[in-house]
C-alpha cells in the first residue's frame, strides 16, 4: 500500500507537469515503477498510464489538434512503435535498464543543443521524426524530450502543441499496447496497476491546464533536465546493482 501511495502521489504531480509542458510523466514515474516491478513489467504499466494521460490532454485541448501534423507523425510512427515493442520484449531486463538510463541522460545534451540551434521542419520531416521516435517509444517508452522539439520545430505552440503531441503519442501507445497484448505482456495485474496509476495522471493532466500559462520556460527547462538526470542515474544504478 505504501508503494501504491507513493506512485499515486508522484503520478498526480507528474500528470500536472505533463499537462503543462507536454512531457515529464514517464520520466518521473518510470524509475519508481522499475524499482517496484522490474523493467519488463514497468514499461507496459507505464504505457497504460501514459495512454490515459494522453487521453486527458487531448480531451482538455481537443479543439486545437492539428490533424495534418498528427497524421504525418502517427502514420509512420505506429508500425515503428510496434517494431520497437517487439524489440523490447526480447532484450534482457538489465539491458533495458541501461538503455533507459543512457537515453534519459543523452536527452539532456540533445535538448540543450536544440535550444541553441533552433530550426523549422516541414511536414515530411515530421513524418521521418515520427518513424524514428515511434521506434524509440516502443523500446524506451519516454520519448517526450524528442517529440517536444519535433512538434515545436514544426511551429506548434501552447494548446495546439499539447493537443497534437498528446494525440500522436496516444496513437503510438495504443499500437504498443496492442503489441504487448499479442505477445502476452499484459496480464490482468499489469493492466490494473496501469489503470490505477493512469487515473492519477489524468487528474493531474486536467489540473495542468489551469497553470499552462503560469510556469516560466526557465523553470520548466531546469525541472525537466533535473528529472532526466535523476531518472537516468537511478536506472543505471538499478542495472549496476542487478549484476
Amino acid at each position: 500500500m505504501a508503494a501504491y501511495a507513493l506512485v499515486l502521489i508522484v503520478g498526480l504531480v507528474a500528470g500536472v507537469v505533463s499537462g503543462v509542458v507536454g512531457t515529464g510523466s514517464s520520466i518521473m514515474l518510470l524509475p519508481i515503477l522499475v524499482f517496484e516491478y522490474g523493467p519488463k513489467q514497468a514499461i507496459p504499466i507505464m504505457a497504460i498510464a501514459a495512454l490515459m494521460a494522453n487521453v486527458a490532454r487531448v480531451a482538455a485541448w481537443r479543439r486545437e489538434v492539428n490533424w495534418q501534423a498528427f497524421a504525418a507523425y502517427s502514420l509512420p510512427g505506429m508500425p515503428a512503435a510496434a517494431l520497437g515493442a517487439r524489440t523490447l520484449l526480447i532484450l534482457p531486463a538489465r539491458i533495458v535498464d541501461i538503455a533507459l538510463g543512457v537515453f534519459f541522460l543523452a536527452m539532456i545534451a540533445l535538448r540543450r543543443w536544440h535550444r541553441s540551434q533552433p530550426f523549422q521542419i516541414r511536414l515530411w520531416q515530421l513524418a521521418i521524426a515520427g518513424a524514428c521516435i515511434g521506434f524509440l517509444t516502443g523500446v524506451v517508452l519516454s520519448t517526450g524530450p524528442l517529440s517536444v522539439p519535433a512538434f515545436t520545430s514544426y511551429g506548434l505552440v501552447k494548446g495546439a502543441f499539447l493537443s497534437t503531441e498528446a494525440a500522436s503519442s496516444l496513437a503510438l501507445y495504443i499500437t504498443k499496447l496492442i503489441t504487448f497484448r499479442e505477445l502476452g505482456a499484459l496480464p490482468p495485474p499489469t493492466i490494473l496497476r496501469g489503470v490505477i496509476i493512469g487515473s492519477s495522471l489524468m487528474i493531474g493532466a486536467f489540473a495542468g491546464k489551469a497553470v499552462v500559462l503560469r510556469m516560466s520556460t526557465t523553470v520548466f527547462e531546469h525541472l525537466l533536465d533535473g528529472l532526466m538526470l535523476c531518472s537516468g542515474l537511478s536506472l543505471l544504478w538499478a542495472a549496476y546493482t542487478a549484476r
